[in-house]
């Protein structure tokens, strides 16, 4: 099990990747900005699984991944997850830390694309 220390990093390098601001996020979960700051700069230690799904569905993440990075207990899969919901399947074994900054560079990269077509 994993704790709640990173967590919030990783929900803003999501949302940032996907060049969504936290009142859009809101808009689209029903879930307010506030809490998603406060979420965020990890000052919510404890999240409620069902926002915790609402993230992932927006994010097209695996639900489980944010349980468990929110330090809730998740059971070990019953089959391997498919290649392609996996950032491995990729780049090999990868960290969490590596995961992380990759999605950071994937949000500068997507930003700057968007600031070039305007």
């Amino acid at each position: 099990m994993n704790t709640n220390n990173n967590l919030g990093p990783y929900l803003k390098a999501l949302r940032d990747n996907q060049g969504l601001s936290l009142r859009e996020v809101q808009s689209k979960t029903g879930i307010s900005n506030a809490f998603l700051s406060q979420l965020e700069s990890g000052k919510i230690k404890n999240p409620n699984p069902v926002m915790l799904y609402k993230l992932a569905t927006l994010y097209r993440v695996p639900y489980e991944s944010l349980m468990e990075r929110a330090g809730y207990p998740v059971p070990a899969p019953d089959t391997p997850a498919k290649d392609a919901d996996k950032i491995s399947h990729r780049f090999g074994d990868i960290t969490r830390e590596e995961e992380e900054q990759l999605l950071d560079y994937l949000g500068f990269l997507r930003a700057r694309s968007r600031r070039g077509k305007k």
